[in-house]
């Protein structure tokens, strides 16, 4: 009572008789209403910085926005505006442009083939990158291989766009590509040894259809028979073979003869004549044949002489056109029907890299504890990947999805490196074909700023879609 009394006096005395020392002044009371002191005064500053930070706000974004409107949102009012306009700018076409995306037969091409590439480029890059994560996941050099698959998109695509087209050259010697194919191929079937040879009109050989070759008289026991060929490459030669030589005859009724290459380095030598530096060709097939039937059959050894069993005797002899076909060259990589494929596998080699990335950083944050709870309910590691994995990797499989759809939508450069001149139109694509309707001594902007507003449209959905997913995943 007395300090709450003390307290009370003092409130009560004049400032200027307030006591001195250690005692505090009190505070002055809160109104009863309870608002803070001038208020008016705060809502003025509040305003005031908050008007201000707008402002820097528009002040630092305006270069950007002056960027984004000069470079992204002129161009594409420009385009669309100068796409109902003719080839020379000054005559409104209308729709006349647009109606050509779909009349002219190298557009339509260039259209198919785009829809080729979204359907198919995205989903392989994605679907190999997914493997390449799951997997390396199991394997100590896992970082090294990450490291080897990913290093293509350290290359730019004029680059890879070369090394392809070396890739995919025809020749075996040259092109990877065939050179394996190749390979792979004369190990299970046995390839032409002599292409392109041929009898000369003085040989005692005539054509006989379908590429072979037969004798124009009969062969006789006890006669030697002589085959010879010209037109032979060199390097089309057996590396064994040996100089020809004339065959020994015997009384037993036997067909002996000899296939030789009847030509001499330097000149000198005579047709149907046996010199000392001709080769014989070793390996080639003799077939002895009687009223359109094969009754016998011999190989050349490596100086060229064949033998035939006696019932060979009053037959024709045949060199059949499995002696003369063409070897196999592998595939046209770059001709109509494979440039397409072809192509789009060098761009899966490059981005597949990028899929894997990104896809491997996403399995990294997967929850552990659901995939060994799985593994202990029985699930085998095909039902892990299949029901657990995937459907928890979806949101980054989506965005690698997406991401490589828009970038293939522009691809140009792989397409005007690979596919030769004369491929080139099988292999068109949208963003090739505004390259070149665009520029050039035949240039139609026209029909250039047509495809560009295409492409734009065709991308539009691609990013709606991408946009819903980023807002869908911020508000979780």
């Amino acid at each position: 009572m007395t300090t709450a009394a003390a307290g009370g006096a003092d409130e009560a005395l004049p400032a200027d008789k307030q006591p001195s020392g250690g005692t505090s002044v009190p505070a002055p009371r809160e109104p009863v209403s309870g608002k803070p002191s001038g208020p008016q005064d705060t809502g003025r500053s509040r305003r005031s910085v908050t008007g201000t930070r707008r402002v820097i706000a528009a002040l630092f974004l305006l270069p950007a926005l002056v960027l984004l409107g000069a470079l992204v949102v002129y161009p594409i009012v420009y385009s669309v505006y100068r796409s109902f306009f003719d080839q020379a700018g000054t005559g409104f076409a209308g729709f006349d442009n647009y109606k050509a995306l779909f009349t002219d037969d190298t557009i339509r091409t260039a259209v198919k083939n785009n829809a080729i590439w979204v359907v198919f480029a995205p989903t392989v890059a994605t679907a190999l990158g997914l493997i390449f994560a799951v997997l390396t996941e199991r394997i100590r050099w896992g970082t090294a291989f990450k490291l080897i698959v990913f290093m293509p998109m350290a290359i730019s695509m004029l680059a890879a766009g070369i090394i392809f087209r070396l890739v995919y050259d025809q020749a075996p010697e040259r092109g990877v590509a065939n050179a394996v194919w190749v390979g792979v191929h004369d190990t299970f079937a046995e390839s032409a040894g002599f292409p392109k040879a041929h009898p000369l009109p003085v040989h005692p050989l005539k054509a006989a259809g379908g590429g072979s070759f037969v004798t124009k008289v009969p062969v006789r026991a006890g006669q030697p028979v002589q085959l010879p060929l010209v037109g032979v490459l060199p390097a089309k030669m057996p590396t064994d073979a040996k100089p020809a030589r004339a065959p020994q005859t015997g009384g037993d009724g036997k067909i002996t003869g000899t296939a030789w290459l009847d030509f001499t380095k330097g000149g000198g030598g005579k047709p149907n004549v046996i010199d000392t530096t001709e080769l014989g060709l070793k390996g080639i097939k003799v077939e002895a044949v009687k009223d359109g039937k094969v009754v016998a059959s011999a190989t050349a050894g490596a100086d060229g002489v064949f033998t035939l069993p006696a019932s060979a005797d009053g037959a024709e002899l045949r060199l059949p056109a499995s002696n003369f076909k063409e070897p196999y060259n592998g595939v046209e990589w770059l001709g109509p029907s494979f440039v397409t494929p072809g192509i789009i596998g060098s761009y899966v080699w490059m981005w597949a890299g990028f899929a894997m990335v990104l896809i491997a950083a996403g399995l990294a944050g997967l929850p552990r504890e659901l995939l060994e709870a799985a593994r202990v309910d029985g699930a085998n590691e095909w039902q892990v990947f299949r029901r657990i994995t995937v459907p928890m990797l979806a949101p980054v499989l989506a965005v690698v999805l997406v991401t490589l759809m828009i970038n293939v939508l522009k691809v140009f450069d792989l397409v005007f490196i690979i596919a030769p001149g004369s491929s080139q139109d099988d292999a068109n694509v949208l963003a090739l074909q505004l390259y070149r309707s665009s520029f050039g001594t035949d240039a139609d902007l026209g029909i250039g700023s047509a495809i560009a507003v295409l492409l734009l449209l065709l991308v539009v959905p691609v990013m709606l879609f991408n946009i819903r997913r980023i807002r869908k995943e911020g508000r979780r």
